[in-house]
């Protein structure tokens, strides 16, 4: 399912992530606008509708300026699982490496009423993800930049939501912000989304880094060990460590010799293969002369499919159905299977595999 995207009602909404500072000295020339303290606005992530602390335990409410909403940095690193850092020389917020350290609890401030506070916009504030600067625009592209209020500093909801990979939705009958998507938790420690019965190959005993993740050599492996190839038969493209729903995976592109490609996205601290493409680069088969020439028909279509998904059987398949690409008679095989979901383009001619891939059925 796919969330409704965030465009329009009064102003572009928008989220924040606070960091409190503590005893935060704010440098002259200072922005001073008012904003509205909006505790009555929930905010829900991956289902779950969260409450935000700084340090001490106090809970801070969103903000409402100029259309917009506003979040604390700090509980966003919590959720995307990143130590958040400030230098006051600086002016920097970081947000990197994983967090040691659990969420911050508190007493929730039940007497919190919207009303108007003063807040300060900070042009001059830097935020850096894992050392790359961000910067953020609204819904249509102006700039807009950090907020600091109380000792905490705030981004918008549509900057949060673009550094977690979410999407983000706004339900005005209950005045709830969502990020998210459907069935998906970030905030585990570990993912598993073997379907019952199901023997997941892609789960293998994992070695992890000192920061709790596999190394990109271990991410290449297990790709290769589930095309069943070889380092030697392969040229790789990429494997890069990235985000993706709050989750961090490796990216893992590679092709053989005869245009064979290969897509990876590997998660990070499981090493669960979570979606897997595959594509025979530049295929081409010439159909047999004469009338000599035949379809392979859908049952052997379905049984070459099948053969590359362990453990699944006739009744996993969805649907095998004849189609034409580029002039190319293929046939078009769909499994699904535990919580997995695959695809696959067969020569009608000649059985060969011309591209499949996988997902879960829950992204």
């Amino acid at each position: 399912m796919n969330w409704n995207k965030l465009t329009k009602r009064t102003g572009a909404l928008a989220l924040c992530a606070a960091l409190t500072v503590g005893a935060f000295t704010l440098p002259a020339g200072a922005q001073g606008v008012t904003a509205q303290l909006s505790p009555n606005l929930s905010i829900v992530v991956d289902g779950t509708a969260r409450t935000f602390y700084n340090v001490s335990g106090t809970e801070v409410h969103p903000i409402a300026y100029n259309g917009t909403t506003y979040l604390p940095i700090r509980a966003i690193g919590e959720l995307m699982g990143k130590n958040v850092n400030w230098d006051q020389s600086t002016l920097t917020v970081s947000l990197s490496g994983t967090r040691t350290t659990g969420a911050v609890t508190g007493t929730p401030d039940t007497a919190a009423v919207t009303q108007n506070v003063t807040a300060d916009v900070r042009s001059d504030v830097t935020i850096l993800v894992d050392g790359v600067r961000q910067s953020f625009t609204d819904v249509n592209g102006n700039a807009v930049y950090p907020l600091i209020y109380n000792g905490s500093v705030y981004l918008p909801i549509r900057a949060i939501g673009n550094l977690m990979g979410k999407t983000v939705s706004w339900d005005s009958a209950t005045s709830t912000v969502t990020l998210g998507g459907e069935l998906l938790v970030t905030d585990a420690d570990s993912f598993n989304n073997t379907g019952a019965g199901q023997n997941n190959q892609n789960t293998q005993n994992t070695q992890t880094s000192s920061n709790g993740l596999i190394t990109e050599a271990e991410a290449q492996s297990k790709a290769l060990t589930h095309a069943g190839l070889s380092e030697s038969q392969v040229s790789f493209v990429r494997c890069h460590l990235d985000w993706d729903d709050g989750r961090q995976v490796y990216d893992v592109e590679f092709y053989t010799s005869d245009y064979k490609e290969y897509d990876y996205e590997i998660d990070a601290r499981t090493g669960e293969i979570l979606s897997f493409d595959y594509d025979a680069e530049y295929y081409s088969y010439t159909q047999p002369s004469g009338n000599t020439g035949s379809y392979i028909g859908e049952s052997k279509a379905r049984s070459i499919a099948l053969s590359y998904v362990s453990g699944a059987t006739d009744a996993n398949v969805r649907y095998a159905r004849l189609d034409y690409d580029d002039g190319r008679a293929e046939y078009e095989v769909k499994i699904v299977y535990g919580t997995m979901e695959y695809e696959f383009e067969i020569d009608a001619y000649s059985g060969a595999v011309i591209s499949r891939d996988s997902e879960s059925i829950y992204d």
